[in-house]
């Protein structure tokens, strides 16, 4: 995908040196929203809805693991969470389950393996075609 082609919404329930790298990759990349509040549930779902919606292309979440935010996530209708820990999770999350918010450990997560799980994400242009009628499930198609 193109840098600045898209919108994408990004929270974290707390700050370190691994958000803040996270922060300033999209930011330089994309054009970014930021949810301001440390509730990773209302952040997940604020996050969640503004890429349910189309308002925003990408989510990406960061919590203390990574779980909770895409497990709350993925509880608004049409989100397809992921929690990414290297690259290679980030760029089959998108091409085999089409994933439309990445989420990250923020205390697990080394900063430039953060980012390098962006740009692995937001390499991926389309879902395999090949997954297609997995991923139609997964929408309850």
């Amino acid at each position: 995908m193109t840098a600045g082609k898209f919108t994408v919404i990004f929270g974290a329930d707390d700050t370190n040196e691994c958000v803040t790298a996270v922060r300033e990759y999209l930011q330089a990349n994309f054009e970014t929203s930021v949810v301001d509040t440390t509730s990773w549930p209302e952040l997940s779902e604020t996050v969640g809805r503004g890429v349910a919606s189309g308002e925003y292309r990408f989510g990406v979440l960061m919590c203390w693991t990574g779980t909770g935010t895409a497990m709350a996530a993925n509880k608004v209708p049409g989100v397809r969470a992921a929690q990414a820990w290297e690259p290679w999770i980030a760029t089959n999350a998108r091409l085999w389950n089409d994933a439309n918010v990445l989420t990250l450990s923020l205390k697990r997560t080394a900063p430039d393996v953060a980012v390098d799980c962006l740009k692995a994400f937001f390499a991926v242009d389309a879902p395999d075609p090949e997954e297609a009628l997995q991923i139609d499930k997964l929408r309850g198609r």
